[in-house]
């Protein structure tokens, strides 16, 4: 399994054979490799998981939700109030 950060398609770039995408990602726009994904056309709207820049799979939105809970819990690091027995 790999960190996947996720991602909301803002449009298919024109050209490049259908591989780009532009992606909203917590509010940063950013392009991203949408070639890995073999399941049909992607719509304005659909949830993605990115890892290096490229799409991995499509996620729905609690799915998005749920990987961007997990990454903010990764980023806070260990609470100095839990104790280890």
């Amino acid at each position: 399994m790999c960190l996947g950060i996720p991602g909301r398609i803002i449009e298919v770039i024109e050209g490049y054979n259908g591989q780009l995408a532009l992606v909203d990602v917590a509010g940063v726009e950013r392009k991203i490799n949408i070639g890995l994904l073999d399941d049909g056309p992607l719509a304005c709207g659909t949830w993605v998981l990115i890892h290096m820049g490229f799409a991995l799979e499509r996620v729905d939105q609690d799915g998005a939700d749920r990987a961007m809970t997990g990454l903010e819990l990764m980023g806070r690091g260990p609470d100095p109030t839990d104790t280890v027995p």
